[in-house]
């Protein structure tokens, strides 16, 4: 038996907050990280005030590359190395002490915040749902939760996780930066294709917001790639920016048709899309993924904020305790 159950899925607010609407209520909340710009308290405090706000009875929230104060080594690398050295009194009352800035999500009521690995959780509406959470991205420059692209990193996704989180994109899906290339991760959709998640969310690349049910071939190679081994012919884009935003070929009409997309996006606070038993796109366990970037912080005026991802899925229900 399954459960319908609402998640709402966020990601890169950078310690800004949104409208909170009556449409945001939800199951889960998820924030896929990027939960400050500059790891300071003040941003902590007020991410946490705005999840606080959500109307949701279990919060999940992973870190992102912005987070380092949630990283000590690096937080206590970048303190030493600082040059001109930065007074202890600055530090503390900027960033705080070390690990201050994780003791506030773990004293927080309803939020939980993930460290790597696999978690589980049985949910208010009887849902059983098995997570898998990442903040590690792909960067040359070796930045806080990050990895050399030429060393990789093990998603350790294990088999029968419905939800993945991580804060970047899988290589090949809603992974495109403003260079037009994809940034994301091959070693994280080779985790994904293997384990077939229900759903794997997650933000980091701002302009690749959008959402896409992919099928998946029913065999995954031994080298999965987002060219081998996701059926196109079955597989559909939900929504994108390049719908919602000035693309070079406009057409007065389409560049009408989008104002009024975005204007129901806002209006509704978020953009909404049903997965179940029934829906015209069902999620098939191990047959489809739905991959959602939920990257808020927009990265045009004609943008500023991305809405907000409402999904619903069926989980499984939850058996009796042994």
């Amino acid at each position: 038996m399954s459960v319908k159950t609402r998640l709402l899925i966020i990601s890169d607010t950078h310690g800004e907050a949104f409208d909170v609407k009556p449409a945001h209520k939800a199951d889960v909340v998820i924030h896929c990280g990027d939960l400050t710009d500059e790891s300071k308290l003040t941003e902590y405090r007020k991410t946490l005030q705005f999840l606080e706000g959500l109307d949701a009875p279990l919060k999940l929230v992973i870190a992102g590359n912005h987070d380092f104060t949630l990283n000590l080594p690096a937080f206590k690398q970048r303190v030493e190395e600082a040059v001109p050295a930065i007074e202890p009194d600055l530090i503390k009352k900027e960033y705080g002490g070390y690990g201050e800035a994780r003791r506030l999500f773990d004293e927080a009521t309803g939020i939980t915040f993930l460290d790597e690995g696999t978690h589980h959780f049985i949910l208010a509406n009887g849902a059983r749902m098995t997570v898998y959470a990442s903040p590690y991205t792909p960067s040359k420059n070796g930045n806080v939760f990050q990895y050399p692209p030429a060393t990789g990193h093990d998603f350790a996704i294990a088999d029968g996780t419905d939800v993945v989180i991580t804060h970047g994109p899988p290589h090949g899906i809603m992974d495109y930066s403003t260079e037009s290339r994809r940034a994301g991760c091959p070693d994280l959709f080779a985790a994904v294709a293997r384990a077939r998640p229900r759903v794997h969310c997650f933000g980091y690349i701002h302009e690749g917001w959008g959402a896409k049910l992919v099928a998946w071939r029913d065999a995954i190679s031994g080298k999965p790639s987002h060219f081998a081994d996701i059926d196109n012919e079955r597989s559909v884009v939900v929504e994108k920016l390049v719908n919602l935003t000035a693309a070079k070929f406009d057409t007065t009409a389409s560049m009408e048709e989008k104002t009024l997309r975005r204007a129901e996006y806002v209006d509704r606070g978020c953009c909404a899309t049903s997965h179940c038993a029934g829906d015209d796109n069902p999620l098939g366990f191990r047959r489809h993924t739905l991959f959602v970037n939920a990257a808020i912080e927009g990265m045009s005026d004609e943008m500023p904020f991305h809405p907000p991802w409402l999904v619903d899925v069926e989980l499984p229900l939850a058996g009796p305790e042994v």
